[in-house]
Parts: C-alpha cells; sequence; structure tokens
C-alpha cells in the first residue's frame, strides 16, 4: 500500500488455531466485526488451515524442500504487506498452538517494527498465558506487540448464538486494542518510509 495515496491500514489477522472443531473461527469473526466498522483498516485474514506450511525446516544454508516456496507464497507476501498484525490464538497447556509457532518462525523480516494485537480463548486464563509467551517470541522478532489485549476466559459461553460477544465490555476492549494498534501502525508504518528498520 502506497501511504501517499492510501492512508488505510494492512491488518493482517492471523487464526493461530488449526485443530478440528476450533472455536477460532467464531471469536475470529467477532473482530472483524469491529474491524469492518473502521475506515481506517483493511484486513487480509490469513487462516492457517487454508494455508498450512511446511513443518521441516532445510538445514542452514540449503535449499528447502520441493513445493516448500509454493506454500510459503500462499502467505509470506501477504505478512510482508501487512502494516499490522492481530493473532487470534487458543491456549494449549501454558502455550500458543504448534501450528502458530510454524508460521512465525518460518519468517523474519516480516514481522520487523510492525505492531501486533492479540485476542485469546481459553479456560480460567482466558489465553492470556499463550499471549504472554508471544510476546516474548515477536520482541525476538523486531516486533511491537501492543499492551491491550482482548481474552475470552471459559469461552464456550461467551457468545451468542449469532456470534456476538455476550459481555459489552468485550466489545470495548476489541475497540481499545484496534485504537493503539492504529496508532503504533502508523507510527511505525511513517518510520519505516523514513528510514529503513535497522535489525
Amino acid at each position: 500500500m502506497d501511504a501517499s495515496t492510501d492512508n488505510r491500514l494492512k491488518v493482517a489477522v492471523i487464526i493461530g488455531s488449526t485443530r478440528d472443531g476450533r472455536f477460532g473461527p467464531t471469536v475470529t469473526n467477532w473482530l472483524l466485526g469491529h474491524t469492518t466498522q473502521r475506515e481506517d483498516m483493511d484486513v487480509d485474514l490469513v487462516d492457517l488451515t487454508e494455508t498450512p506450511l511446511p513443518t521441516v525446516f532445510p538445514a542452514f544454508g540449503q535449499p528447502p524442500a520441493e513445493g516448500t516456496e509454493e506454500l510459503l507464497a500462499a502467505v509470506s507476501p501477504r505478512l510482508a504487506a501487512a502494516d499490522a498484525f492481530v493473532i487470534v490464538t487458543p491456549e494449549y497447556n501454558h502455550s500458543f498452538p504448534a501450528p502458530l509457532k510454524n508460521a512465525i518462525d518460518w519468517h523474519n523480516q516480516q514481522w520487523h517494527a510492525k505492531p501486533i494485537g492479540f485476542v485469546s480463548y481459553g479456560g480460567l486464563s482466558g489465553g492470556l498465558r499463550a499471549v504472554e509467551q508471544l510476546r516474548v517470541v515477536m520482541a525476538e522478532l523486531h516486533a511491537v506487540t501492543i499492551r491491550n489485549t482482548v481474552s475470552f476466559h471459559n469461552y464456550g459461553d461467551k457468545f451468542d448464538a449469532d456470534g456476538k460477544a455476550v459481555d459489552p465490555a468485550e466489545d470495548a476492549a476489541a475497540d481499545s486494542m484496534l485504537n493503539q494498534l492504529a496508532w503504533w501502525a502508523h507510527a511505525l508504518r511513517d518510520a519505516r518510509s523514513i528510514r529503513p528498520y535497522a535489525a
């Protein structure tokens, strides 16, 4: 996106779960209901079930296995084009899903100097332990994580039959997180346009 002609932000929303019967799409669709009401964001939904990535990495200095580049081509350019990210993740064993870590590890510069917001769901913790681990990982990749998060504790009863959040506080939390995400996305995009990020 050329910021000089279009000031809208490109936000990649990543569904981190690939489990059969996953709840992630319900949470994601609720989030997209908030992003579509904004005039400053265009969203690209990256669903890791639709764009599976290889799980075997090549040895250092060696070319990737046949077919790897084709699989990456369905994801990598979209992450590179994004001004910001929102990761929707459950919590598995006090952490985040392996397919999400795999997608993160296949990339590097795509994350540099870009903001990341989190929407999590789980049991008593609401996925917050997964988010805290993601913060450490994304800091290593030179990304900026947004302080405010959205978390659904005991998520099964937090949405009505239409996929809307039962508690209005969750809607307020989403708006707050997206506002912070937009601020950082504009600030970092402007900074990158003036000076390449020094990783």
